[in-house]
């Protein structure tokens, strides 16, 4: 139907958190796949990824260590947060960039930009945290306990509107149960013994209470 409104923008134009967020994540793998074909960078910058890793990527043997000799060093500790922009290739990203978008404009239009980056950045870090507690895993990279986060804001939403309606609420959690069930089948196709599944669901729960937070916080303020 024909919309009157001259002044609609033509295009959906995505939120500032989301094209920060994005940009974040292409911007690293982006540098890194032009060290890797040599066009950038002398001959070391072939193995950037792997030095990106050692250096940012979330270990569980670093992490014991800082709680068995109750150190934590700045070096350390910003593991929680940079290992969310470190991917083992391109194809893993593309995955992480598309939720990005897609879940990441929801919570933008419905919270606000601060809120999409909290939920990301927090959510990350809490998947991080439950993977060095409850897994036995060895490195954590990538993105997706971050955007899984995205998707428990996304589910809560969901789950509020049909509360709403008088209904279970449990509609809202068919997709979270259809992404695992994907991720228990990669796993087992494919003999990933990382356990990186913890890290996504603990993910996904600590995006779905800080949105429950933020929302209580804003109707306390308002």
């Amino acid at each position: 139907m024909f919309n009157p409104d001259l002044n609609q923008k033509p295009i959906n134009v995505m939120p500032k958190s989301v094209i920060l967020l994005i940009f974040l994540v292409a911007f690293v793998e982006f540098v890194l796949q032009l060290g890797q074909k040599g066009l950038i960078g002398e001959q070391a910058s072939i193995g950037w990824r792997m030095e990106l890793i050692q250096k940012y990527g979330f270990f569980d043997a670093i992490f014991e260590w800082m709680r068995d000799n109750n150190t934590y060093k700045f070096n350390d500790l910003i593991r929680f947060f940079t290992y969310s922009f470190i991917h083992r290739s391109f194809t893993e990203i593309i995955f992480v960039l598309v939720f990005i978008a897609t879940f990441g404009k929801f919570i933008a239009e419905v919270y606000g930009d601060m809120e999409v980056v909290l939920i990301f950045i927090l959510s990350g870090a809490i998947g991080a945290l439950g993977f060095g507690i409850f897994a036995n895993g060895t490195l954590l990279v990538g993105g997706y306990p971050a955007v899984y986060g995205l998707i428990g804001a996304f589910t809560w939403v969901q789950f509020a509107i049909q509360r709403m309606k008088g209904e279970t609420g449990f509609r809202a959690f068919h997709l979270i149960i259809f992404f695992m069930i994907i991720a228990l089948i990669y796993n087992l196709v494919y003999s990933n013994n990382n356990n990186e599944w913890i890290a996504e669901i603990i993910g996904f729960i600590s995006g779905f209470c800080i949105s429950i937070l933020v929302k209580f916080l804003k109707a306390e303020f308002i």
